[in-house]
């Protein structure tokens, strides 16, 4: 992620069964390329080469649509400007490798995340 803006959508996480097969596919089908996190995730490379615009999670159901993310310069702000504002955490926040994030729903049930750099 080269330039990242508070607030500004910033990443999408699909979430797959079967990772090695989903990793194949984007990498045949668009040339996609990726950087790996272990069993269960592979981030998206963004197409210049520089940071990510995505990821692959094996630990995330399918078929539910990509999680998107939004980025923030303060995460603990931002999760108390979701719960004014009517949202509900569902998880988190907690770490991953590169800094922190949670994630929320809006009040139709819509799924975002927020995340922060280390």
């Amino acid at each position: 992620m080269a330039h990242l803006q508070h607030h500004a959508l910033s990443y999408v996480e699909f979430g797959v069964d079967d990772l090695a097969a989903t990793q194949a596919f984007y990498e045949a089908a668009f040339g996609w390329k990726f950087n790996d996190y272990g069993p269960t995730y592979r981030g998206i490379q963004a197409p210049d080469g520089v940071g990510e615009v995505g990821g692959l999670d094996a630990g995330a159901q399918p078929g539910q649509g990509p999680l998107v993310l939004l980025f923030s310069t303060d995460l603990d702000a931002t999760v108390d400007a979701v719960r004014d504002a009517g949202g509900v955490v569902v998880a988190g926040p907690y770490e991953f490798p590169g800094g922190r994030r949670f994630e929320f729903e809006d009040p139709s049930g819509n799924r975002l995340g927020v995340f922060a750099e280390a």
